[in-house]
């Protein structure tokens, strides 16, 4: 049973279709065991990666691929890289569905643009910053 709704499949589908420029790589890791939300999200994620020949899905076991999981620092699961070539630290922790949604595909397409939606003042203030940033956003349905 699909997760997307027919209907939200073509709307993505065609969003997509419209705004990819270049591949975007979703790299997911899961694991099979104690983890409430893996199984409906790699679901999802195939089902999005489906829609456009311009994303591609890479899955990692968080419990197996220890390589892979200090390279790209994961700690929890499930989790996906949102990247192309370069892996811009674009994170998502748990299942992206509901308002996350809309956000997941921006990211997607933000990724595949190179285009931010920064103002060039904001771009400007940011290229003074010496030092890394780390950020992280926190979103509840409540």
């Amino acid at each position: 049973m699909s997760i997307l709704p027919d209907e939200v499949k073509e709307d993505v589908r065609k969003k997509l279709e419209k705004s990819l420029k270049n591949p975007v790589k979703l790299t997911y890791f899961t694991m099979e065991l104690e983890c409430q939300f893996c199984q409906q999200t790699h679901q999802l994620l195939e089902e999005i990666a489906s829609l456009s020949d311009k994303i591609s899905l890479k899955i990692f076991k968080f419990d197996i691929d220890k390589k892979e999981k200090d390279a790209y620092k994961i700690d929890k699961i499930p989790a996906i890289i949102v990247m192309n070539e370069k892996d811009y630290g674009i994170r998502f922790y748990g299942l992206p569905a509901g308002y996350e949604f809309a956000s997941f595909i921006q990211d997607i397409i933000m990724v595949s643009t190179g285009e931010t939606g920064l103002t060039e003042k904001s771009i400007e203030r940011i290229k003074i910053l010496s030092k890394p940033v780390h950020i992280q956003v926190f979103v509840t349905n409540t």
